[in-house]
Order: structure tokens, then C-alpha cells, then sequence
């Protein structure tokens, strides 16, 4: 993959890794509430499952991906309108400010294991995938350079992920009252849609 590209990816990923949804949420109440080893810990679940993710979409779809150009471009499509209709929940729909105070405290092993199940067992996530990754794949060739780029990107989202999960784990304690803010949730979900949109704009028209 092309330095490029993967900087426009990776940079993606921590925009889109902002974005509200329970993930985030979760790691934001609970290290609020009860500190940044609490929200790193179910951070560590969800990158779990973010690796768990990236193993089945680069064993079952890179070498379907390529028997298939049709497929590939259909996927690329698909793709397209599930982030269009991911941006029209984000521009359209009204955030509120998240309540800190109805999460309770787990252990350390029921943190980690929350976050791996909440993300594990998400449909949505690797749905998601399917719709993200083939955006960024300019190389289709062979069921191989499918598989490896599909490996880093999915590399690269679980740092992404990492990072900017972290950094709220850590700074909870300064971000909480901006958090309970509905206009700051209001604002995060407009920059989400408009990302969205412009990642399905380049797969309809600037995909090989």
C-alpha cells in the first residue's frame, strides 16, 4: 500500500474512532468514574475484538474479493451506501449528553471481558469493516495482496482504536464535563457524517 494512502487511512480511523457509539462511551463512564486503569482495561477487550474482526474479514473475503471483479465492485458499492447511511444517522440524529453516573464498577477480568464481548459479538463492527476496508484497497490482483492490505488496515484501525481510546481512558477525569455537553456531542456526530460521506464519495468515484 501506497504511504499515502495508509497516512489517509490511519488518519480516518482515529477520526472515526471519536465518534460517539457504546464502545467509547463505555470506556469513557467507567474511567470517569472509577479511573484510567478501569477504562484501559476494556480498552484491551475491544482491541481484542478488533483483532478478532480482522481475522475473519482477511481469511473469508480477501480471496472472494478477488475471484470476482463484480463482487469487488459490488462490495465497494455496498459499502458506499452503508456509509452513507452511517452518515445520515450521524447528521441526523440528535445527540444527548452521556450520563456518567449509571455505570457501575466490574473487576478487572469482567472490564477486559466486557470490552471483547461488546465488540466480538457486534455485527456491526465487522459490517462495518466490509464497507471501510475496500475503500482503501488499490491492489486486487491477488487473493495475497488483498489479505495483506486488509491485515494492515486492520492493524492500523486497532491502533487507531488503541490510541484514541486510551487518551479518553487517561483523560476522562478533564473530558467529563465537556462530555455532558449535548452541543460537543452535537458537533462530534456532524464531523463524523461529514467523514462518512466523503469516504463513500471517493469509493463511488475514485475506486478502481
Amino acid at each position: 500500500m501506497e504511504l499515502n494512502l495508509l497516512l489517509t487511512f490511519f488518519v480516518s480511523s482515529l477520526l472515526l474512532a471519536v465518534a460517539p457509539g457504546p464502545d467509547n462511551i463505555f470506556v469513557l463512564t467507567q474511567s470517569a468514574m472509577y479511573g484510567a486503569k478501569s477504562g484501559l482495561l476494556v480498552v484491551c477487550g475491544l482491541c481484542t475484538g478488533i483483532l478478532l474482526h480482522t481475522s475473519l474479514v482477511v481469511l473469508g473475503i480477501s480471496a472472494a474479493i478477488v475471484a470476482n471483479y463484480y463482487l469487488f465492485l459490488a462490495i465497494k458499492i455496498a459499502g458506499a451506501l452503508y456509509l452513507l447511511y452511517l452518515a445520515k444517522m450521524c447528521l441526523f440524529t440528535r445527540a444527548s449528553a452521556i450520563n456518567l453516573g449509571q455505570t457501575n464498577s466490574l473487576s478487572a477480568k469482567k472490564l477486559y471481558l466486557r470490552g471483547l464481548i461488546m465488540n466480538a459479538t457486534n455485527p456491526k463492527v465487522i459490517i462495518f469493516f466490509l464497507a471501510f476496508f475496500p475503500q482503501f484497497i488499490k491492489d486486487s490482483s491477488s487473493s495475497y495482496a488483498v489479505a495483506m492490505q486488509m491485515l494492515i488496515q486492520g492493524l492500523l484501525f486497532l491502533l487507531a482504536s488503541f490510541i484514541v481510546f486510551s487518551l479518553f481512558a487517561i483523560l476522562a477525569s478533564y473530558l467529563t464535563n465537556m462530555l455532558k455537553s449535548v452541543r460537543v456531542n452535537n458537533i462530534i456526530n456532524k464531523v463524523s457524517g461529514i467523514i462518512f460521506i466523503v469516504l463513500a464519495i471517493s469509493a463511488l468515484f475514485f475506486s478502481n
